[in-house]
């Protein structure tokens, strides 16, 4: 299991990103045309910069949702190689079977 701290740090990352989308997509579709002044390309710049760090999608870590765990990460299923294998063991996750041949 992860620290709760570390689980509650990229929850927040993952609220502030949802929250600030529309700004940074916005100011960064202003960067990206080449049409626009400099000056005007280079506030937007300027402003993405203010915008909080923890609001980049960049900085979210992808964790398992049962505990934690960062690496290890199947995304299909939003779980640790751990917690797949043990939910699987059990039957949980239907079409899943244990290999043998």
């Amino acid at each position: 299991m992860a620290k709760t701290s570390a689980i509650e740090r990229n929850k927040k990352r993952e609220r502030m990103a949802k929250q600030y989308a529309e700004r940074r997509a916005a100011l960064k579709a202003i960067i990206q045309d080449k049409s626009a002044p400099p000056e005007e390309r280079f506030a937007a710049q300027l402003k993405l910069a203010e915008l909080p760090r923890n609001s980049s999608p960049v900085r979210i870590r992808n964790r398992c949702d049962l505990s934690g765990r960062p690496r290890g990460y199947y995304r299909k299923f939003r779980l640790s190689r751990i917690a797949l294998r043990e939910l699987a063991s059990e039957g949980q996750i239907p079409g899943m079977v244990k290999s043998s041949w």
